[in-house]
């Protein structure tokens, strides 16, 4: 059992796994939200370049239209179009039903969770693409620790390149901060959650490939179609 994120066994694995897409409370009383994407047309390549692309509100809105309501910039740490590991996003969204509020996230090194190791070997097996990691919050009193990371929650995003695109594995752990996880993180906040990640990352399959190819990404050339 990893305390930061739950269960971590076989994510980095492409065989399907007992809960793909749902919730589950685990015994500290914290709720873990698994969320599974299909990305037609993507890359791991590409979904890794839009967390060093978005900065704006106008971009997020292109993320989920409905639920994305504000972006507040990155801290300094963020370098565009090279680097967000370490760096710091204020923002304000939905969560389907739930009304707008503040969220937080600080990212993370993903080796932080698996290793350096067991990563590099689930990229060599291509059962990897992409990772992205990070300490989450919500509300208008989000509790950071020492090194500024949102305490209450992790999020966890693993891509699978595929034939026809990629597919995304999300986990989000809940209530890491609450002394009544049971009661802090309803069952409905986290069903609403996984309706949100869903969404957001469907929509975004809809519109990365084109904007990745359109901003010469990673020095990439846009193929061909005749």
């Amino acid at each position: 059992m990893n305390t930061y994120l739950g269960p971590l066994d076989g994510l980095l694995d492409r065989a399907p796994l007992p809960l793909e897409t749902g919730i589950a409370r685990l015994p500290n009383g914290c709720l873990l939200v698994a969320v599974r994407t299909d990305l037609p047309g993507c890359r791991g390549r590409m979904v890794d370049w839009w967390f060093k692309f978005f900065e704006t509100t106008q971009h997020i809105r292109w993320w989920h239209p409905h639920d994305h309501v504000a972006h507040y910039g990155w801290d300094r740490n963020w370098k565009k179009g090279q680097d967000y590991v370490g760096a710091t996003i204020h923002a304000v969204e939905s969560l389907a039903g739930i009304p707008p509020v503040a969220a937080q996230l600080k990212f993370r090194d993903p080796r932080e969770l698996f290793g350096a190791g067991e990563l590099a070997d689930a990229e060599a097996r291509g059962d990897i693409s992409a990772a992205v990691y990070a300490s989450i919050g919500f509300g208008d009193d989000i509790a950071v620790d020492d090194e500024g990371d949102p305490r209450d929650g992790r999020m966890l995003h693993l891509v699978r390149d595929t034939p026809y695109g990629c597919v995304l594995r999300s986990r989000f752990l809940l209530g890491l901060a609450a002394d009544e996880p049971r009661h802090a993180v309803p069952d409905a906040l986290g069903l609403n959650l996984m309706r949100h990640c869903y969404t957001e990352f469907t929509y975004l399959s809809r519109f990365l490939p084109s904007l990745y190819y359109g901003e010469h990404a990673n020095g990439e050339l846009a193929p061909l179609p005749w």
